[in-house]
């Protein structure tokens, strides 16, 4: 075999590879992204607000996980969201483990005794992080 045609293989072997590869690391970074972050919440309470009556009032805490940044947290009432939990709290600095949030008023049309679907979305990610439902007092 020529050197000539030695170089020639030895060329195309290397675009063939670098083309696998491209092809494999362009392919990984469109999925990659932010992940939402690892933390687990309970629904405290959900009451009617005292000065707009059909709206109401979550009470969240933060029981596990990872901390929050909660200007990056949607609530959604009822799949319509309402604001971050820090515009909803006033809750400004790092959620952790074992604070409560206490949002509201958030929703319309609510009363008494009504089940509401109450989820947390990382805004980051836009991933869900908690979801459950709970009954308006």
């Amino acid at each position: 075999m020529s050197p000539v045609i030695g170089v020639i293989l030895m060329v195309a072997i290397t675009v063939i590879l670098a083309a696998v590869i491209g092809t494999f690391v362009l392919g990984l970074g469109d999925q990659l992204g932010d992940t939402a972050p690892q933390a687990s919440f309970s629904v405290d309470n959900v009451e009617l607000n005292e000065s707009a009556p059909s709206d109401v009032n979550v009470s969240i805490t933060k029981t596990g996980g990872q901390d929050l940044d909660p200007s990056q947290i949607t609530v959604s009432i009822d799949g319509t969201r309402s604001g971050t939990v820090a515009d909803g709290s006033g809750l400004t600095d790092t959620w952790q483990s074992g604070t409560t949030a206490d949002i509201g008023p958030i929703g319309s049309g609510y009363g008494s005794d009504d089940t509401v679907e109450v989820r947390l979305i990382h805004d980051p990610s836009g991933n869900a992080i908690f979801e459950d439902t709970a009954t308006v007092s």
